[in-house]
């Protein structure tokens, strides 16, 4: 038997309660799940909680949330522990160290962990039977930081693992990102409007966060570079990192979202040349992070590919992933959805399976 619990049940943690339940996942108990404000668990038996009436739990049954007591009443019980980290949280994040010490294991696709600074990682690295190579418990899985439920991490880590010679990877790390360059730079002719457009358009479909310069300025994409880094063994830091940020410079301080969004348009013409230059090469331009193991050039930019490139004929939101490797000298390609709640929720529940096999 494995508990679990979850920290953060708002768009990925309901959905993942949702999978859970649906599933039936077997020998697999939720015990326990807490909001910012509000937590409830289990009773000292460590029954597995109703997943068909959890929200009114919450609200009704809740107690003040308290991560170290929740770790705790984990940690007590006579099974195996699994906190999930739901949310964004740097605060969350900087205790999965605590947890470990705990023989707690850690499932998160809370990015911060693991692209945040040197020491924390190597704490959790340290700490983490699958991360430090003793292969014991507890574990440290986060396959959802990277691509949500594709398989990229896990990949990576078996390349590593089995004496592969990681020489570059490379991809489309952003949803947001593919959308808004798949549509506003193609090859195909069709006019699908300014670039400004494209991103009001991103927004409107939910693609972007509240404000799109979070997307724009690469430090989603660079804090999956820094995580792909580190697991091949690269020591990447966000802080040293390069980064284009495409966000156009007198629109980077503006005051809010909604003022970015009315001057964007100012700059259309600035994209509009980037992209005619690009389409005079037979190119197109894509927002690429790039981990260079051999030639020390890794970093997040805005890049031309010729028509004939598996990146330029991406479709709508899809990541995708090339690592080029001594085992594969022509490139290892994942593709696919890389946002989504579902998806990532996918990834999450993949990992808690393979924890609950590693210690049952």
């Amino acid at each position: 038997m494995v508990n679990i619990g979850i920290v953060g049940v708002g768009l990925v943690g309901s959905e993942l309660l949702a999978q859970l339940k649906a599933t039936g996942a077997k020998r697999l108990n939720v015990v326990g799940m807490t909001t910012s404000k509000k937590m409830v668990v289990s009773n000292t038996s460590y029954s597995a909680l109703d997943l068909t009436q959890w929200k009114t739990d919450i609200q009704e049954q809740g107690i003040e949330a308290n991560l170290g007591v929740f770790a705790k009443y984990l940690s007590d019980a006579p099974d195996h522990g699994i906190i999930v980290d739901c949310t964004a949280s740097d605060a969350v994040a900087e205790l999965y160290p605590s947890w470990l010490e705990l023989g707690l294991s850690v499932v998160t696709p809370n990015k911060k962990g693991f692209s945040g600074p040197l020491s924390l990682y190597r704490s959790i690295e340290g700490l983490a039977g699958n991360l430090n190579g003793t292969g014991k418990a507890p574990f440290a899985y986060h396959e959802s930081t990277v691509g949500a439920g594709l398989p990229v991490l896990s990949t990576l880590s078996d390349l590593v693992r089995t004496g592969d010679k990681v020489e570059k990877i490379e991809g489309i790390f952003s949803g947001t990102l593919s959308f808004l360059f798949n549509n506003f730079s193609s090859l195909s002719g069709e006019d699908k409007g300014t670039f400004s457009e494209n991103v009001k358009v991103a927004k409107e479909l939910g693609y972007t966060e509240p404000d799109p310069r979070d997307d724009l300025n690469g430090m989603d994409v660079a804090r999956k570079v820094t995580i792909c880094g580190r697991l091949a063994g690269v020591d990447l830091d966000l802080s040293t990192l390069p980064v284009e940020n495409i966000v156009p410079g007198p629109l980077q301080t503006v005051a809010s979202a909604d003022e970015f969004m009315a001057k964007l348009p100012e700059f259309d013409d600035h994209f509009a040349k980037l992209n005619e230059e690009a389409n005079k090469e037979n190119q197109v331009l894509r927002c690429v992070g790039l981990v260079d193991v051999k030639g020390g050039q890794s970093g997040v930019k805005l890049m031309k590919y010729p028509g004939s490139h598996p990146f330029a004929s991406l479709q709508g939101s899809d990541n995708i992933i090339k690592f080029t490797t001594e085992y594969f000298p022509n490139g290892l390609i994942i593709q696919g959805a890389g946002a989504g709640a579902a998806v990532t929720s996918f990834g999450i529940f993949s990992d808690i399976l393979k924890i609950q096999g590693r210690v049952e």
